[in-house]
């Protein structure tokens, strides 16, 4: 999964630069190195940036996963990385892990999670791209899109974020990035799985407090959260 599953549409006038907050711009970058990660294995470059990039040296759990994920990165060599992908991702047949929602959700690829979300991706503006093959509920295109959705800085942008996060991402996510610090094949993605399983549950947080322009919680569909 070497692209992106979809595409924004255009449907206004460009009204100029957005200025993003500095806590949703992290959070956007965020959601997209994870993307990044889970769509296709990081080469020689990605790792050289994720072991030098600057990091808090704070003491809660998700700065720690962020300085594991450094460390992990500083050691690892791009072509084995690559081969833990293919254990974990693709295998000869399926891969030690399934990293679509309706898999998580049903025990089943392709199901009702599968047709909630391409319904949701219509309402807010997405559309697949024709080169993509995998599944618009792939783990990868789920953080792709809420890194495309935390950029949109406003209240109503952080209440489509809640809504999609709690139908679509809050149900699976981080049982998904748990399992894969257990697999077998982890070695580099056990940091990748600590620093996803972390922020999530940080961002689950942070969403559950944001509420409707009339004032009203935003309506959560949670099922399956562990």
């Amino acid at each position: 999964m070497n692209e992106a599953p979809a595409t924004r549409e255009t449907t206004t006038a460009d009204a100029g630069v957005v200025t993003i907050e500095p806590e949703n711009k992290l959070r956007a970058d965020t959601y997209r190195l994870l993307g990044r990660l889970l769509g296709t294995p990081p080469d020689d470059a990605t790792l050289s940036l994720l072991a030098t990039a600057p990091i808090s040296e704070e003491d809660n759990l998700l700065a720690v996963a962020w300085r594991l994920l450094a460390t992990s990165a500083e050691r690892a060599v791009a072509s084995d990385v690559t081969s833990e992908y293919e254990a974990l991702f693709i295998g000869l047949g399926r891969g030690e892990l399934m990293p679509y929602a309706s898999w998580y959700l049903t025990g089943y690829l392709m199901e009702q999670p599968l047709a909630s979300l391409r319904s949701d991706m219509r309402e807010l503006g997405f559309e697949r791209r024709d080169n993509v093959s995998e599944p618009e509920d792939h783990a990868a295109a789920l953080c792709e899109i809420m890194a495309l959705l935390a950029a949109e800085d406003h209240a109503c942008g952080l209440a489509q974020q809640a809504n999609f996060f709690h139908t679509h991402i809050g149900t699976w996510l981080a049982r998904f990035f748990r399992d894969m610090q257990e697999a077998r094949s982890a070695r580099f993605y056990r940091a990748v799985g600590q620093l996803g399983e972390q922020f999530i549950e940080t961002d689950q947080r942070y969403l559950e407090m944001v509420q409707k322009p009339d004032g009203t919680e935003i309506e959560r569909n949670r099922p399956g959260v562990s």
